[in-house]
């Protein structure tokens, strides 16, 4: 995901790793691909050694010497690869450890386990909330988002609502049960 992340942000224009990262954040794309600060860097060197990357020119900030990357032809062929292969993968990705959890749940069911869910309901609630507040900052920042891109969003969107009524109905269901 970082690979492909960072070639296609480097088709943009050359930046520097802490550009690419800034990118990401203001966007909040960072949280939803699961890309850290670190192994931007880290994919950097590694796609220079492999050619994929290189540097376009080093500026100097006060003492510190800043690399700024471009992506070469090789990158732009990795970069198709890698993109073709994102849509070829499946998109569906379930939350195995908690319907490990809900196996046992009904047998199980105690006030811990209901706030452990108001807990992750808070935390998907926060995680939606900064979503669309990167959203707001693309579109700012960019202009007019592009209609894929919108879809992108709507569907992350609809994913957290969904995950969040989920967490309701089973919430219910185990309140219920503790009441008993």
């Amino acid at each position: 995901m970082t690979r492909l992340m960072v070639l296609g942000i480097l088709r943009m224009k050359p930046m520097s790793g802490y550009e690419i990262q800034q990118v990401l954040q203001i966007s909040q794309t960072d949280a939803w691909a699961g890309v850290l600060p670190g192994s931007i860097y880290h994919a950097l060197k590694k796609m220079e050694k492999e050619e994929l990357v290189e540097i376009a020119s080093l500026e100097q900030t006060g003492n510190r010497t800043k690399a700024i990357y471009k992506i070469t032809d090789k990158g732009h062929n990795e970069f198709q690869s890698l993109l073709i292969e994102s849509f070829a993968t499946s998109s569906v990705i379930l939350p195995t450890t908690l319907y490990t959890g809900l196996i046992f749940a009904e047998s199980s069911a105690s006030k811990q386990v209901i706030r452990a869910i108001d807990e992750q309901k808070e935390l998907l609630t926060k995680q939606l909330s900064a979503l669309r507040e990167g959203e707001e900052h693309k579109e700012k920042a960019m202009g007019e988002l592009s209609p894929i891109t919108k879809a992108t969003f709507e569907s992350i969107y609809s994913q957290y609502e969904l995950q969040l009524a989920f967490l309701d109905k089973i919430q219910n269901i185990l309140q219920h049960d503790v009441e008993k």
